[in-house]
């Protein structure tokens, strides 16, 4: 699963990839963790949203804990009671200039960063709702794994060809199902000495 990634192009950049404005005042990071915003498009307007829907869950003491952030929707799971109506009616772009998965030994993990190497900016298929918590929030949909992220895990962000945006966005259930395919395409995998466990504490 993809727990961070990355948007390194300015924000009137990618705005112009999907034909729209930037958002007013935006303030993200260039690198993208679960409970933190990133910006999405919603088929209208490009926006900032956390990522994560919002999951309460009782501790040991019977009280509700703090929610946590769901990131990750699996495409065969989309027809469960979190992800259905989203799924149904709300569908979204992520835009992003990489996204990362842990390799190595527990304790030792690092970074391996994956990218698209024919479009600097691309596009990973999403769901958004409304949350009382957080405001907007949108999880990223998840597949089989690519061949370039095989042996690492077993599951890989849904990208979406240019071609495919609109049929994510748009499209009958049954056509962006159809979509939820490990990305065939050619695919940069950058190796590095980035420890895994280097993150701020969550919100």
């Amino acid at each position: 699963m993809c727990n961070l990634y990355r948007m390194t192009k300015a924000a009137d950049e990618v705005a112009r990839l999907f034909g729209t404005d930037a958002p007013p005042g935006v303030n993200m990071g260039e690198e993208v963790f679960p409970g933190y915003p990133g910006m999405v498009f919603d088929g209208a307007a490009l926006r900032g949203m956390v990522w994560g829907f919002p999951l309460s869950v009782k501790g040991k003491s019977g009280r509700m804990l703090k929610p946590r952030p769901v990131n990750n929707a699996r495409c065969d799971r989309l027809d469960s009671f979190m992800w259905r109506y989203s799924f149904a009616e709300r569908r979204c772009l992520i835009p992003m200039t990489a996204f990362a998965e842990a390799e190595g030994p527990g304790g030792g993990k690092t970074r391996s960063w994956f990218s698209l190497p024919d479009q600097p900016v691309f596009t990973a298929a999403g769901i958004w709702r409304h949350s009382d918590e957080w405001g907007a929030v949108f999880s990223m949909v998840m597949t089989d794994a690519a061949p370039a992220v095989q042996g690492l895990h077993d599951r890989s962000p849904v990208l979406l060809d240019p071609g495919s945006r609109d049929i994510w966005l748009r499209g009958t259930g049954e056509q962006a199902l159809a979509l939820c395919a490990p990305y065939a395409g050619p695919m940069h995998v950058d190796r590095t000495a980035e420890p895994w466990v280097q993150r701020a504490a969550a919100h």
